[in-house]
């Protein structure tokens, strides 16, 4: 009795797979019953698809945001360090002695003005 109710499970089975690959299991009147779970099922389906496109999507842009952010952080360094280097009291010396200027030598003198001599 019992390997005749297996042989009767694997027919079945093999039954239900080949209506299914037929198509003829959406001719009954059970599977438009089910229309609307399946309608609900493809959306999850596709919307789980484009979430998954958003997130690689997503993903990319954040990689070649670091990469960029990066490029820019050794940029400010290098433009930071010349500018310290340029601003140093020997380069700005340098830099206006072809222009005919000198550093001066004498210490700069406070100017004080009394409220009654103006």
């Amino acid at each position: 009795m019992a390997a005749k109710k297996k042989i009767t499970t694997n027919r079945s089975v093999t039954r239900s797979f080949l209506e299914v690959l037929n198509g003829n299991f959406l001719t009954r009147e059970s599977a438009i019953k089910h229309l609307p779970f399946l309608l609900f099922l493809t959306l999850l389906v596709l919307s789980y698809i484009g979430n998954a496109h958003y997130a690689e999507k997503t993903l990319r842009e954040s990689e070649k945001l670091k990469k960029n952010l990066k490029e820019l952080r050794s940029a400010h360094i290098t433009a930071k360090f010349d500018l310290m280097f340029k601003s140093r009291q020997s380069e700005v010396a340098k830099a206006v002695e072809d222009m005919g200027l000198k550093e001066s030598t004498t210490p700069p003198k406070k100017i004080s003005i009394v409220k009654g001599d103006v």
